[in-house]
């Protein structure tokens, strides 16, 4: 019996099991441990599966089509989540609303990831002016309110799903340079790293073999919650009529359509606005999971 317990036994399975399977079992181990977490994951899953395999079952028409005699229709078994103002179907409208709500956080985070590690790691790896070259650059940007930028920027270009992101992407761009640099002054001033250079190992080699891989797991957290972050922002430009621009549908969008429903219609509101917060939500839960398993001090 002892010997059947010490098979099921998850640190004896781990023991036998090549090294980066057993660092890998006991991620998933950590990361199940953290039940809010775990369930979190399981329902982005399904959010991210259901926007995504979604427009393939309801066409990007269904959601702009106007059936006027179904005007604020509440939630029914023929439309699950009623209709609007026009009689379009809300469920429908969701589903693809969320898809464009997912690109407004997903483009400008990676964008400004890209250059926030890329002169963000340089600030802090070569020092001296090129830390304060980039820094009173971005000293500079932030001088002008998160906001405002983003109004400016979308005022010059014009509204718009395109120019949403890229005002986005711009405004992040600061924030996610400092992030970066924080992390890599941390890394370079390990001992390590002082040997790699005593050693004679190059900038680059040394940047990425030795800084950027144990960078990896702080910088997967600061994606996370940056995209959780921009989703509330491209929510919020779509809210102020910046963004997404009608008839296509989007999450903040659809909450500003229907502020003036809001007594008759108070679903109209509610649900939108509720896949917004229940998505921010989830995306952090999932970036604190991510957390304890990618923080080696964590580890026992």
């Amino acid at each position: 019996m002892r010997q059947r317990e010490a098979d099921y036994n998850p640190e004896e399975i781990a023991a036998r099991l090549p090294k980066k399977q057993a660092i890998l079992l006991e991620s998933w181990r950590m990361f199940k441990s953290n039940t809010p977490a775990f369930i979190s994951m399981f329902f982005l899953i399904f959010i991210l599966s259901l926007i995504f395999i979604g427009q393939f079952i309801w066409p990007a028409e269904y959601a702009v089509r106007q059936i006027m005699q179904d005007r604020l229709q509440p939630p029914n078994a023929q439309y699950w989540f009623g209709t609007d103002g026009l009689g379009r179907d809300v469920f429908i409208r969701v589903i693809h609303g969320g898809r464009l709500s997912f690109a407004l956080g997903f483009i400008p985070t990676v964008i400004s990831m890209f250059f926030g590690m890329l002169l963000g790691a340089a600030a802090a790896f070569y020092g001296k002016w090129v830390d304060n070259l980039v820094m009173r650059l971005v000293d500079t940007i932030q001088c002008i309110p998160f906001i405002l930028m983003m109004m400016m920027i979308v005022a010059v270009l014009g509204p718009g799903l395109n120019n949403a992101i890229i005002a986005l992407a711009i405004t992040s761009i600061p924030g996610s340079i400092r992030a970066v640099r924080a992390l890599i002054m941390d890394i370079v001033e390990r001992d390590y790293i002082e040997a790699a250079r005593a050693c004679g190992t190059s900038n680059i080699t040394t940047m990425y073999k030795h800084v950027l891989k144990n960078a990896i797991g702080p910088l997967v957290l600061i994606f996370v919650s940056s995209v959780s972050g921009m989703i509330m922002a491209g929510a919020m430009l779509s809210f102020l009529g910046l963004g997404v621009q009608p008839p296509y549908p989007e999450w903040g969008f659809m909450v500003a359509g229907a502020r003036e429903f809001l007594l008759r219609a108070p679903h109209l509101l509610f649900i939108p606005a509720t896949a917004i917060v229940l998505t921010a939500l989830t995306l952090n839960l999932v970036g604190d999971g991510l957390r304890d398993v990618l923080d080696p001090r964590l580890r026992r």
